[in-house]
């Protein structure tokens, strides 16, 4: 079995959530990195670089970024094997 990274952008509603957000998915999820990236006027969203099973769904994943508190979207932003 092989290990999948998904980059992965997480977009906060509001700067407020921004690093309960952060936060929550360095504990609660198998994060392989996070940076920031300016959105716009001192808005900024995650870039997290998740690493997965490969039999392990993406959708899922999304799925669940998606009903974190203060998240307002998620965006893939590439998909690929690492081993």
């Amino acid at each position: 079995m092989g290990k999948v990274a998904m980059l992965i952008k997480v977009f906060p509603a509001d700067m407020k959530h921004y690093e309960a957000i952060k936060e929550n998915i360095s504990k609660n999820y198998p994060v392989g990195r996070i940076d920031e990236e300016p959105v716009a006027f001192g808005f900024k969203c995650l870039k997290v670089v998740f690493v997965l099973d490969d039999k392990e769904g993406g959708s899922e994943l999304e799925e669940k970024l998606k009903q974190i508190e203060g998240v307002s979207e998620v965006q893939v932003e590439d998909v690929g094997l690492i081993s």
